[in-house]
C-alpha cells in the first residue's frame, strides 16, 4: 500500500529521476519537479468560464434588443405593404416615424455603450548604462568576496547561475555592485528612478506625447513600495496634472504587469478619449538576500535590473499611429489554496535575513496555473476547428468515465488544442530555463516561437513583470511583426497568478527607429542553448528564408537530389551570413535527415542564417577535421559531438 502511494505522489508531482554512477558500488539518484502534464486533466468549468467572457451583458440588452427591433421593424414594413396592395387598411406615416426612432435610438445607445477598442500606441525599455554589466563570473566573484555566504551555498549558486540560462551581459544596480555594497533607501530610490525616467523618457521622446496630456498613471512593483509611492514620483518628476489619476501597484510578483494592462484597460472603459501609461518594473537593491537559505538564493542568481514603460490610449485618433490592438485579458488567481498562496512567500530565514522564498512545489503550481488560464483562454481565440476537436475529447472522455468501473485502464487523454494556430508570437515570461524549456514541451512549441523568450532571459536576465516587453522588443527588433499578427503574453508570480493578455498587429512594424528598443546591439546574437531536441518546429513558411539568400526549403532540394534514404544522416557545409559573424566561419554539422519540406529545414537557416554551399553524405566512422568546426551555438555544440563519438547528437 505504501509503493501505490508513493507512485501516486510522483505522478501527480510530475517527478522524474535521473541515475549517476560514482563508482562500481555507489550512485546518485536526482529527482526533478516537472510541471504537470496538461493532457491528464482539463476542467471543463474552465472552459466556460471563457465562454462567459465572449458573452458579457452589453451584448445581451444591447445587441438583442436591437436585432429583435430590427425583425419586428422588418415584419412590420412587409405587413405594411401586405395591406397597402389589399388597399383594405392604410398604415399611417406615424407608425413608420414611431419604429424608425426607435431603431435609431436602439443604435445610438448601442454605439454609445460599445466598448471602444484599447490600443498600445507604443513601449519602451529600459537599457542600463554599461557601467551596470555583470557577467555570470563577475557575479559568483562579488558573491564570494562579500563574506556573508557558507561555502555550500556558494557552491549552490554557482551551480544555479551557470545552468540558469542567463549570459554575461546581464544588469546590477550600484547599490549591490559597489565594495562594500550600499543597501539603503536612498540607493533603492536611485533604481527606481533610474529604470522608471529611463523607459519614460525613451517612450515621450518616441512617441511625440507630452507628459501634460497623460490622463492615468500605474506603476507595478512587487518588492519596493516607499512613501511617497513610485507613481508619485512620475506625477512629481513630470508634473503631471492634478487631476491625474494614478495607482500603484505592489508585492503581485511577476504577472504584475499584465494585471496593470488590464487596469488600464477597465479605467479607460470607464473614461473615453483618455491616454494611459503603465510602467512595469522590480527594485532589487533592497532585496538581495544574504543568507544561506537555498530556496531564497535562486532570487539573487536569476533576478536582474530592467523595467518598461507603455503607452495606450482609447482615442481614435491614435489608431492609425498604434502598433497593437488589445483584444483579450485573462487573469487566474489559485490564491484560496494554500499550497499557492506559499509556494513564493517573502519571509525571515533562520538568521533574520529577509528574503524571497521559492517552494519545491513552483513547477507543479505554476503548471496547474497556467493550465486554468488557457483553458480559459482558449474558446476566445481558438479557431472553431481546433474548439470543436477539444470538445470532442472531453465528451470521450466523460463517456468512458463511466466505463472506467468496468474496465479501469481505459483512459482517453483530452486533445490539447494547437495554440500556433490562434497566435503568431509568443512572450512567455523568462522565469528560467527549465520554465522554458517545460514550457515548450507542454505547449508544443517550435524554437522559433521560444527564441523571445530565451534570448531575453540570456541578454537581460528574469527582469520579472517587464520581461514580455523585452521579449516583444526583440520580436519587433527581428522584423518579425506584420499586420493582422496576433501576440500571446502571458506570465505567472506570486499569489500565485497566471495572466494572459492578446494584441492584434494594427500595422506592420517595420525597425526604423531604436529608441526605446533594448536590441540595437545584440539582436543577431545567436541563441544561448540548445532547443528542445525531440520537437521540430512546425511553422508558417514565411517565418524562415528572410535574411540574406536563406532558403528553407534549398536543403531540402540538395538533399533529395542527392537521394539519400530517410532518417540517415548528411553533412552541411554553412557559410554564416549573421553580421556579427560575417564571412568567419565555416560550420560542419551534422543533422537528421527529415523528409523533404519538412520546417525543421526552415530552423536550420534560421539559426545559421546559410546559405548553402554544398551537402554530402557521411558513413558512420568518418573523420572530420576540428579545425573546420567554430563555436556558433547549439549547431557547433552538434559537430562537435560528430567529431568526438562519430554519431549524431
Amino acid at each position: 500500500m505504501a509503493n501505490n502511494t508513493s507512485s501516486i505522489d510522483m505522478d501527480k508531482e510530475r517527478l522524474t529521476a535521473e541515475m549517476d554512477f560514482k563508482d562500481s558500488s555507489s550512485a546518485v539518484i536526482r529527482i526533478r519537479r516537472r510541471l504537470p502534464d496538461f493532457l491528464q486533466s482539463v476542467k471543463l468549468k474552465y472552459v466556460k468560464l471563457g465562454y462567459g467572457y465572449s458573452c458579457n451583458a452589453a451584448t445581451i440588452l444591447i445587441v438583442l434588443p436591437l436585432f429583435l427591433s430590427l425583425l419586428g421593424f422588418i415584419q412590420l414594413d412587409h405587413l405594411s405593404s401586405q395591406l397597402w396592395s389589399d388597399k383594405t387598411l392604410h398604415l399611417s406615416s406615424l407608425t413608420h416615424l414611431a419604429g424608425s426612432a426607435l431603431l435609431l435610438f436602439l443604435f445610438g445607445l448601442y454605439w454609445a455603450k460599445r466598448s471602444r477598442p484599447v490600443y498600445l500606441v507604443d513601449f519602451a525599455c529600459y537599457k542600463p548604462e554599461k557601467e551596470r554589466k555583470i557577467s555570470v563570473e563577475s557575479f559568483l566573484k562579488m558573491t564570494e568576496e562579500t563574506g556573508g555566504f557558507e561555502e555550500e551555498t556558494l557552491q549552490f549558486q554557482r551551480k544555479i547561475s551557470r545552468r540558469a540560462g542567463l549570459g554575461d551581459e546581464t544588469y546590477l544596480p550600484s547599490g549591490i555592485t559597489s565594495r562594500p555594497p550600499r543597501l539603503n533607501m536612498r540607493e533603492a530610490r536611485g533604481e527606481a528612478e533610474e529604470v522608471m525616467f529611463g523607459a519614460l523618457d525613451a517612450l515621450f521622446e518616441k512617441t511625440g506625447v507630452l507628459p501634460r496630456d497623460i490622463d492615468i498613471v500605474i506603476v507595478n512593483c512587487s518588492l519596493f513600495n516607499p512613501t511617497p509611492s513610485l507613481s508619485a514620483m512620475i506625477v512629481n518628476h513630470y508634473k503631471l496634472r492634478t487631476n491625474i489619476k494614478s495607482f500603484n501597484l505592489g508585492g503581485m510578483g511577476c504577472s504584475a504587469g499584465l494585471i496593470s494592462i488590464d487596469l488600464a484597460k477597465d479605467l479607460l472603459k470607464a473614461n473615453p478619449n483618455s491616454t494611459a501609461i503603465v510602467v512595469s518594473t522590480e527594485n532589487i537593491t533592497l532585496n538581495w538576500y544574504f543568507g544561506n537559505d537555498r530556496s531564497m538564493l535562486l532570487c539573487n542568481c536569476i533576478f536582474r535590473m530592467g523595467g518598461a514603460a507603455i503607452l495606450l490610449s482609447n482615442k481614435s485618433s491614435f489608431r492609425n499611429r498604434s502598433k497593437y490592438e488589445l483584444v483579450h485579458t485573462v487573469r487566474t488567481h489559485k490564491g484560496a489554496d494554500d499550497k499557492n498562496y506559499n509556494c513564493v512567500y517573502q519571509r525571515e530565514d533562520e538568521m533574520g535575513e529577509i528574503g524571497v522564498s521559492l517552494a519545491r512545489e513552483l513547477m507543479a503550481v505554476a503548471g496547474d496555473a497556467l493550465k486554468t488560464n488557457i483553458t480559459t483562454l482558449g474558446p476566445l481565440v481558438l479557431p472553431l476547428s481546433e474548439q470543436f476537436k477539444f470538445f470532442v475529447s472531453l465528451l470521450r472522455k466523460k463517456v468512458m468515465k463511466k466505463k472506467k468501473q468496468s474496465n479501469p485502464n481505459s483512459k482517453v487523454k483530452p486533445y490539447i488544442p494547437d495554440f500556433k494556430k490562434a497566435f503568431e508570437h509568443f512572450c512567455i515570461h523568462a522565469g528560467g530555463r527549465a520554465v522554458l524549456d517545460e514550457l515548450e514541451k507542454n505547449l508544443g512549441l517550435s524554437e522559433w516561437h521560444m527564441e523571445p523568450s530565451r534570448m531575453t532571459l540570456h541578454r537581460f536576465g528574469n527582469t520579472s513583470s517587464s520581461s514580455l516587453w523585452y521579449e516583444l522588443a526583440y520580436t519587433e527588433a527581428k522584423g518579425r511583426v506584420r499586420k493582422g499578427d496576433r501576440v500571446w503574453q502571458i506570465a505567472f508570480g506570486s499569489g500565485f497568478k497566471c495572466n494572459s493578455a492578446v494584441w492584434k498587429a494594427v500595422r506592420g512594424i517595420p525597425v526604423v527607429d531604436w529608441r526605446g528598443n533594448p536590441w540595437d546591439d545584440s539582436v543577431d546574437s545567436e541563441l544561448p542553448w540548445a532547443p528542445v531536441a525531440n520537437n521540430p518546429p512546425m511553422v508558417r513558411p514565411h517565418q524562415y528564408g528572410v535574411w540574406g539568400n536563406a532558403n528553407p526549403f534549398l536543403a531540402a532540394s540538395l538533399i533529395t537530389s542527392l537521394r539519400v534514404t530517410p532518417l540517415s544522416t548528411v553533412i552541411v557545409l554553412a557559410s554564416t551570413s549573421t553580421p556579427s559573424i560575417r564571412s568567419r566561419f565555416l560550420v560542419l554539422i551534422r543533422i537528421p535527415f527529415w523528409p523533404p519540406g519538412h520546417a525543421s529545414f526552415g530552423m536550420l537557416c534560421e539559426n545559421l542564417v546559410a546559405t548553402f554551399s554544398f551537402v554530402l553524405d557521411l558513413d558512420a566512422d568518418a573523420t572530420i577535421d576540428t579545425n573546420s568546426c567554430s563555436v556558433v551555438g547549439y549547431w557547433a555544440w552538434a559537430a562537435r559531438q560528430v567529431v568526438r563519438s562519430g554519431k549524431a547528437p
